[in-house]
């Protein structure tokens, strides 16, 4: 399969409407739709964040969300990841977060960067240096696992 991909990386501030609306589409359809998750997907975060997304043939198929630190853990953080479900297994997710953190390294300085990791996931983000933190515990009623990526 082609990973083509068009990644860009913009300030809430800097997205058009069409873009916002097509991530919180992809965000919505991945996490309250297709894991059975009722929780509020729009909160007061996405207006300080940065957000890093994919496009393939005009779609937005990828998508993360970097927090500043001081908003949901006292490091910066990387939040609300996700893929179209048709483009799993094809490299495109290790290109996101791949991105993501470039994005962090290169324009915000190299620093330690915290996730709440769904726990079936932690291979996933092992693999781009992540270490688990803690205890298992439940977020909307999903397990899930702190993990820190250090500088």
């Amino acid at each position: 399969m082609n990973t083509s991909m068009q990644w860009n990386v913009k300030h809430f501030n800097k997205l058009t409407t069409l873009e916002y609306h097509n991530i919180l589409h992809l965000r919505t359809k991945i996490f309250v739709v297709e894991q059975d998750c009722p929780y509020q997907e729009v909160d007061f975060k996405d207006p300080k964040c940065y957000h890093v997304f994919g496009i393939k043939n005009s779609e937005i198929i990828a998508v993360t969300r970097i927090i500043p630190s001081g908003i949901s853990y006292p490091e910066i953080s990387i939040g609300r990841v996700a893929l179209s479900k048709v483009h799993r297994g094809t490299g495109i997710a290790d290109q996101l977060m791949d991105n993501s953190i470039h994005f962090i390294e290169t324009n915000l300085g190299e620093q330690p960067i915290r996730i709440s990791a769904q726990q079936y996931l932690l291979k996933y983000y092992d693999k781009h240096g992540f270490v688990p933190q803690g205890k298992m515990y439940l977020e909307d009623g999903i397990p899930h696992v702190e993990m820190l990526r250090n500088a």
